[in-house]
Formats: structure tokens, C-alpha cells, sequence
């Protein structure tokens, strides 16, 4: 009696191994999961902080462009095919031929001026809602209001 129960093969894992293995997975994928499942928010958040960056230094370059050229006039700048047009105070315009052009960011964000306030909202291109967005101002060629709340 006993040869014939040692001779006989184990053909699966016993009820407290699956356990044992679930258990384990259900643990994994309660700390895993709550690290994926936003990330596309954080995508749009590190988006318009980068545009935001790309405006200022834009911005920057083009003033001392300005500048060097005897502070009038539009600016040529290397790479970008099209003028890029200043305001008065020497900064690029609020619009999509100056800042737009500038930060070369025309076709991934919606830059919406404000022609009596000198401003543009710029914000990622498809969102309405507010959100993720930062305002540019041409006369000191500066941003504010950045909302990262996407």
C-alpha cells in the first residue's frame, strides 16, 4: 500500500498553492496599478509646462534678436522660415505670427490672443476646458497663469 502511493504522480498544484499564487498577484497588482492609471494626465501637465518653458525662451531670443538688430522692425530667426512680428516693446506678438512662429508651437497648441489686452491664452491644441493652459503677455514677454490641472 505504501509503494502505490509513492509511485503515484502529482498531476496539479494543491488548493492552498493557487491561493498562495492569487494572493500574491492581487498584492502586485494593487500597488502597480494605482502608478498607471492617470498618466495621461501627467502627459498633459509636463506638455504645457514644456510649451510654457519653449514661449519663454522663445520670447527671450527674439528680444535680444530685437535688440541686436537696433530695436525695430520684425525679426528673422534662424530655422524659422517666416518673420517673426514684434510688438513695440520688442517682444513677439501675442498671436501666431509672433509667438506662435517663435516657439514654433502652432501645431500642437491653440493660441488664442486677446488684441486689446496685448495677451494669448495658449493651451493645448483640443482642450476647452480650461485647463492646462498659461496666458503670454507681449510687452514684457512673460508667461503667468499656468494651470496644470489636467
Amino acid at each position: 500500500m505504501m509503494n502505490a502511493i509513492q509511485t503515484r504522480k502529482q498531476k496539479g498544484f494543491t488548493l492552498i498553492e493557487l491561493v498562495m499564487v492569487i494572493v500574491i498577484l492581487g498584492i502586485l497588482a494593487a500597488f502597480a496599478l494605482p502608478r498607471f492609471a492617470d498618466l495621461g494626465g501627467d502627459a498633459r501637465s509636463a506638455t504645457i509646462q514644456g510649451a510654457q518653458g519653449a514661449v519663454k525662451s522663445a520670447s527671450a531670443i527674439a528680444h535680444s534678436k530685437w535688440l541686436a538688430s537696433g530695436s525695430s522692425g520684425d525679426v528673422d530667426l534662424e530655422g524659422i522660415a517666416a518673420q517673426i512680428t514684434m510688438s513695440d516693446e520688442g517682444y513677439p506678438t501675442a498671436d501666431e505670427d509672433g509667438i506662435g512662429e517663435a516657439a514654433q508651437i502652432i501645431n500642437d497648441y491653440t493660441i488664442t490672443p486677446d488684441a486689446t489686452a496685448g495677451t494669448a491664452v495658449i493651451s493645448i491644441a483640443g482642450t476647452t476646458d480650461g485647463n492646462c493652459e498659461f496666458t503670454y503677455d507681449q510687452e514684457t514677454g512673460t508667461t503667468t497663469g499656468l494651470n496644470t490641472d489636467c
